[in-house]
């Protein structure tokens, strides 16, 4: 196993700037509300909101003595995403944590004044969410999701380590990942390019999901791709159980999916995000104004190879993959 981190330049690096808060006399309880779109037991969202946790303690918060989180989690409902948000609205919440698409969206319709954060938004400048990620204006700043590029990314890893594949299904669910068209050209390009035929299929349900992976079982030479959002992050347990039935090799978006048997992932590290963004909530608590706080882009990418799903699928992982792996399950 090895690690490696894949760094892009982002305009406005937080690195290097003063740690308000920690340094000003807290002498009252304050609140901050943290919207979930995950469902409460899943371990990859306690991760998540664990990191959080463990950022506003390393910047000298202590919970329930300085600090009270209170959380809510829910999952592919909008009317219980609105509620909720309402709820920590009422409970006097000073900074919303918005995690994921559906929770800021809810998030924005209940306030336009109290700073939102939001964490694990793709594309927030092409969904409306701010203006621009160097000046986010309005009271929501956060840390973006994938940028399009990624898309051709997922195509190459797959069909460098699935080489006869030839028609790949691209499966999304349109009303939890809106954003997930910006992927597509990227991917048409990569697809023209691999001479693979790309086939985008939108989801909704778990019955969709069965279908389009079952149809894929049907044709040789036929992967999967997972675009990311919580709807397919909640689905996992089914898309690996019904990739490996039908014998389709799938790229998922999220290192999390390998550990639970699937084949290949490639994606950001949303738990660093998490911790990434205490220093956000902690500038906020300070006095700063999420106006002059830039929404701040993915530094931390994770490839993550599940070498017994392989062996089943009759794959052999290329060293090259191998060496470069942040996480190899043997």
């Amino acid at each position: 196993m090895r690690r490696r981190d894949f760094v892009k330049g982002i305009a406005g690096s937080a690195i290097g700037w003063p740690l308000a808060a920690s340094a000003q006399q807290r002498d009252q309880m304050r609140r901050i509300g943290v919207l979930m779109t995950r469902k409460a037991d899943d371990p990859e969202g306690q991760k998540q909101l664990g990191a959080l946790r463990q950022g506003l303690l390393e910047l000298g918060w202590s919970e329930d003595k300085t600090l009270h989180i209170e959380t809510r989690w829910t999952i592919a409902d909008a009317a219980e995403a609105l509620r909720f948000a309402q709820e920590l609205i009422g409970l006097k919440s000073e900074v919303l944590v918005a995690q994921g698409t559906p929770s800021l969206v809810a998030a924005r319709q209940v306030t336009s004044t109290i700073p939102i954060v939001f964490v694990s938004v793709a594309d927030p400048v092409g969904q409306g969410f701010v203006p621009s990620l160097a000046r986010p204006g309005g009271n929501i700043t956060g840390f973006s999701a994938e940028e399009a590029g990624i898309g051709g990314k997922w195509l190459e890893l797959l069909k460098e380590l699935a080489p006869r594949v030839m028609r790949i299904a691209v499966i999304y669910n349109p009303e939890t990942a809106p954003y997930g068209p910006m992927f597509f050209p990227v991917m048409q390009t990569a697809a023209l390019r691999l001479a693979v035929a790309l086939l985008i299929s939108p989801v909704h349900t778990g019955a969709d999901v069965e279908r389009v992976i079952v149809e894929s079982g049907r044709e040789p030479g036929c992967g999967l791709i997972v675009v990311p959002d919580n709807f397919m992050s909640a689905q996992r347990q089914q898309i690996i159980a019904l990739a490996a039935m039908h014998r389709v090799p799938a790229m998922y978006p999220l290192r999390f999916f390998v550990p639970d048997g699937g084949l290949i992932a490639y994606g950001f590290d949303r738990v660093d995000m998490f911790h990434r963004a205490a220093e956000y909530v902690n500038r906020i608590l300070g006095g700063a104004s999420p106006l002059g706080l830039p929404v701040q882009q993915p530094t931390k990418f994770e490839l993550a190879i599940n070498l017994k799903t392989a062996k089943a699928l009759g794959l052999s992982v290329p060293s090259s993959m191998l060496l470069s792996a942040d996480e190899v399950i043997e």
